[in-house]
Parts: C-alpha cells; structure tokens; sequence
C-alpha cells in the first residue's frame, strides 16, 4: 500500500480541485493483480493496477481529463494500468465486460495524440468492452482490496470461471508461442495458469513460481529459479536456454491436457479461437462433421 498511497492522493487531490470537493462522480477505488500474495508488488516491475467504479457513466470530456492526469502521473515511478467502470454495467455481468475508459502506457502516444490535435479518435464515447476484465475482476473479488468504498463483494459480481479461463487461456496461449522472447514472464505466468487448472488457485507471479519449486519437476528448478530472479531484480540479466523454455513448456501443456481429459470441460467448437482451451487443444483435439471429439488418450481403454 505505501507505493500506492502518492498515487492515490495525488488524484484525490486533482479529482478535489476539478469538481470543487464534488465527489459524486468517483465512487469506489479497488486494487488487482500486484498487491497478491505476500510482497505481491514488485517495485522493480509491477504496474499499479487499479478499477474505479463510479455511480454514473464516465463522460468524453471526464476522459480526456483522466488521460491527462494519467499521462502525467504514470511510470514516475511506476507504470498505472487503470479501468473506470459504472455501476449499471457491473449489475448484470457480461463477458467481455464494457468499460468507460481505461489507461495503460499502451495508450500513451494514442492520447497525446489526440490531446494535442483536439481529435477524438481514442477519447470519444464509443462502447468499449475488454475481456481481460474477466481475470482482473476475479482476482479482484478473490483477493482484492479496497481502497476507499464498499466492501469487494458488495461491488463486484462472481465471474463465472468460464470467462475467467477465457481470459487468462488468451495470454497462456502467447506465452506457449513466445516463451523464448519473454521467459521470466512467461514461464511464471504458465505455471500460475497451470496452477489454477489444477487447484483452483488465483496467484501472484512470485507465488506461481514458489509453487513450481515445491511442485514441478527438479530439472524445471533452475529455469524457474531464473524465473524468479529476473522478475525480482528487472535490472540483472538472466540467460535461459531455449532447451530448458521448450521443457517447461511441454511439461505444462502435457499436464493441462491431462487435467482437461479428466475433467468434464466443454470442449471448443472448430473455429472457437475465443474458447479458453483453444490453445490447450490446438493439435490435440479432432473435428468430426463440424463437432469436436475428445482425444483417444481421454477415453478410458482407448490411450
């Protein structure tokens, strides 16, 4: 909390001073992601993540102030990833979920753009929806905190899990195809998703990859060890060995196929790129007349 409190207040303050103390429009203000598990944030890496709530829909001309605000504010030090929602699009869930704004340095020079020409290609009223905030509003509700509002649950739905491995199965699949480009996020971020599929367990980064030391193979040891010190110090660098990336990658695939095949998940459609195991299955699965057909290594007596 003592790397957000600066952050925090440096808003309430600007919020103060353009609505003349009129705090309506800002509800409730809630912390993801970074802040899970015991030294959760990683003041070397991890972004500020945070959703605001607020009692009504966030105007063009509310936008165009926030992207100021947050163009001036992140990444001194630390980089904000921010979404507003209003409550009316919280009562009855839907996935993706829509949103009023959000800010990341991804948008950075597509809002300095817009503020600087008075265009409003990216800071309009368009209905925007992101299926990302399925996994954000999970972790929320599991383990999330308050800043200042309503308790969590009294805010937020439960999300069913479907959209939850939606959401998290879309980034597992890029870290299977880009595990050498970014392996400390990537191989972290595997065994986290692995770790839900088995247990149910929603994690931090460094959590997942303590769980690995204590639960994957030895030989995955040292590359997850490298893992976890790359994502401790962003500043050292950690050599990995394409070997040792493709290894655990396997590992965990083969696990998360086994887990599918004893459980009694649906099985994706033959163009259900959105299905949460269409990257687990990718390869694995058959298409008989359009239906898909589990693999003979799921079917008792048929391995």
């Amino acid at each position: 909390m003592e790397y957000l409190l600066p952050f925090y207040e440096r808003f309430c303050v600007y919020d103060i001073g353009k609505n003349q103390g009129n705090y309506k429009r800002r509800l409730y203000w809630f912390l993801h992601s970074w802040f899970v598990g015991d030294g959760g944030f990683n003041p070397k890496s991890s972004d500020i993540d945070a959703i605001v709530v607020t009692k009504s829909p966030v105007t063009v001309d509310d936008k165009r102030e926030f992207a100021l605000f947050f163009l001036e504010i992140s990444s001194k030090p630390f980089p904000v990833e921010i979404s507003f929602l209003n409550e009316e699009q919280l009562k009855n869930w839907q996935h993706p979920c829509p949103f009023d704004f959000h800010y990341s340095e991804f948008w950075r020079e597509r809002y300095e753009m817009d503020l600087c020409k008075g265009a409003n290609q990216y800071l309009n009223d368009d209905q925007l929806k992101d299926p990302d905030l399925a996994a954000h509003v999970t972790v929320l509700y599991h383990r999330g905190i308050c800043v200042e509002g309503r308790p969590v649950h009294d805010v937020f739905p439960s999300v069913p899990r479907s959209d939850y491995m939606s959401a998290i199965m879309g980034d597992f699949e890029e870290c299977l195809e880009n595990m050498n480009q970014n392996p400390v996020y990537c191989t972290l971020n595997a065994i986290r998703v692995y770790w839900y599929l088995k247990e149910g367990m929603i994690s931090s980064k460094r959590e997942a990859g303590n769980w690995g030391l204590a639960s994957l193979p030895k030989e995955m040891h040292g590359t997850i060890q490298k893992a976890l010190k790359g994502y401790a110090d962003r500043q050292e660098a950690v050599v990995f060995e394409v070997n040792e990336l493709l290894s655990l990658r396997d590992y965990v695939k083969t696990k998360m196929q086994e887990l599918f095949c004893s459980r009694s998940e649906s099985l994706p459609s033959k163009n259900s790129k959105t299905s949460p195991w269409y990257a687990l299955l990718r390869g694995v699965v058959s298409w008989r007349n359009g239906a898909p057909v589990r693999p003979k290594a799921c079917v008792p007596g048929q391995a």
